[in-house]
């Protein structure tokens, strides 16, 4: 079997300690200015079944994926497809490198493995530019529960208590995606149609197939590639608050 260490976080007043007493230091992660004092309303990404699970892999622990641990895999009887954590890594790179976050205009980025385990990804932060390294962040947080920049007390990554309704806006309208749904819609005239006055969150499935299933959800809508939800969300985001 897979030798996992487990990162499920629990309620209890110890763990709580832990969440709030351990930090990593995150070298070379530069911190991207942005106008966050703006009261205008805004984008959240919820990012939903990410394909980050740690396991040891010969003598050390790494983030499972379907090119480097295929062998791995089947002689754990998983299926190598399942592990795509290059998703969940494009997806972060096309949400803090777009126009809406350089604006000001993302509030906050959730995380939620295949695991359980929820983590924030501050808006400011630019994620490493190859997958190794990202790969090494997303293992060193996971084990150390959050990450702060070398110099500054600031957490640009933490792992969190779920769930994550608790960090969402009461006014916002929260929208998932859904290959189930037959509301197949235009991405700006459907962004254009929500009010002006709440903040919207887009809950998307970082996973390679299957569908979420969120109970907060105020509606889905269909979208026909996975992979471009992002970029399409965010295109409609920049029309609409830019």
């Amino acid at each position: 079997m897979v030798e996992e260490k487990e990162m499920a976080m629990e309620t209890s007043g110890k763990e709580e300690e832990e969440l709030e007493g351990q930090t990593h230091e995150m070298a070379g992660i530069p911190i991207v200015p942005s106008d966050l004092k703006t009261k205008k309303p805004g984008l959240i990404f919820v990012l939903e079944r990410a394909s980050l699970e740690v396991a040891k892999v010969g003598k050390s622990y790494q983030i499972l994926n379907s090119d480097d641990h295929a062998n791995f895999l089947r002689k754990n009887n998983k299926n190598p497809a399942d592990y795509r954590p290059d998703i969940v890594y494009q997806a972060l790179l096309s949400i803090l490198d777009s126009p809406v976050n350089k604006a000001g205009r993302l509030r906050a980025v959730y995380v939620k493995t295949d695991k359980g385990v929820l983590f924030e990804v501050k808006p400011h932060v630019r994620i490493p530019r190859t997958y190794k390294r990202f790969a090494g962040i997303m293992l060193q947080l996971l084990q150390k529960l959050s990450i702060t920049a070398v110099g500054k007390r600031e957490k640009l990554l933490r792992v969190i208590k779920n769930p994550v309704t608790q960090y969402l806006p009461v006014n916002s309208r929260k929208i998932g995606f859904s290959y189930s749904s037959e509301k197949l819609v235009k991405m700006n005239k459907y962004v254009a149609a929500v009010s002006d006055d709440v903040d919207i969150v887009f809950v998307v499935g970082a996973t390679a197939h299957g569908k979420i299933d969120c109970d907060y959800i105020d509606d889905f809508i269909a979208n026909p590639s996975l992979i471009h939800q992002d970029l399409a969300v965010l295109k409609a985001m920049d029309q609409k608050l830019t």
